[in-house]
């Protein structure tokens, strides 16, 4: 039951060139910074990495696209990274655009054993080109696939020796659905404690969908833009 890895290198030993990988996150906030760092420095590449967003140029899976390791990139906000927006522009990247709720609902079918469902989110755009419709009490809905991946990248607040999670806050609002979805989480959490040291109530994610853990460090609270008002004249 002892899923601990000594280090995310280890922890990632098995990750190949072409995998899909799903990484949590919102923004920069739960990013796991440890295992994209070792991603980063393992070489992988033509990863097709799926996650709400991009990061930020330099930061979270921006470390990942500068090096030119990601073939594709599903996800459903980019606005803050200008080396995405190069790659994307130049056709060097391949993109999917998606929905957050259907992103997020793909995600959470994966996990639940749902190969697809119907959503009315799309129905009238682009991302219906091409794909099915079926009309349900007089309304139009358009099919979506749940999306599985072969690794799930996620970051916790803190977490046991079996794998059980706590998350904190905005960082618990994509890396639940990553972990469910893949075949192999890994977990990177800023504090590991032994195994029933976790409260049962106080638990957001069961070890049950986490294959290992490490403990992470070297952890910046980045902040994506900061605003703030302007002083008031004396």
């Amino acid at each position: 039951m002892n899923k601990v890895f000594a280090s995310a290198a280890e922890a990632i030993h098995d990750l190949t060139d072409g995998a899909t990988l799903l990484v949590g996150g919102f923004g920069l906030s739960g990013n796991p910074e440890c295992l994209i760092r070792a991603v980063h420095e393992k070489g992988v590449r033509d990863l097709n990495l799926v996650s709400n967003n991009a990061g930020t140029d330099g930061r979270g899976l921006g470390v990942l696209l500068e090096a030119r390791q990601v073939r594709t990139m599903t996800g459903s906000y980019v606005g803050e990274n200008k080396e995405f927006e190069r790659q994307f522009l130049s056709g060097e990247l391949e993109v999917e655009l998606c929905p957050q709720g259907t992103l997020a609902e793909r995600l959470r079918a994966a996990g639940a054993g749902i190969p697809a469902f119907y959503t009315a989110t799309g129905v009238g755009t682009v991302r219906a080109d091409g794909r099915e419709t079926r009309e349900f009490d007089g309304r139009t809905y358009l099919l979506e696939r749940a999306l599985h991946g072969d690794f799930g990248l996620v970051k916790a607040w803190k977490g046991d020796t079996h794998g059980n999670l706590v998350f904190r806050m905005t960082a618990r609002n994509f890396n639940p659905l990553i972990a469910k979805a893949a075949r192999i989480t890994i977990a990177e959490v800023e504090e590991l404690v032994p195994a029933g040291e976790l409260s049962p109530d106080e638990i957001h994610l069961p070890g049950i969908y986490v294959q290992r853990i490490i403990q992470g460090s070297d952890y910046q609270k980045w902040i994506e833009q900061r605003t703030v008002r302007p002083r008031e004249a004396n």
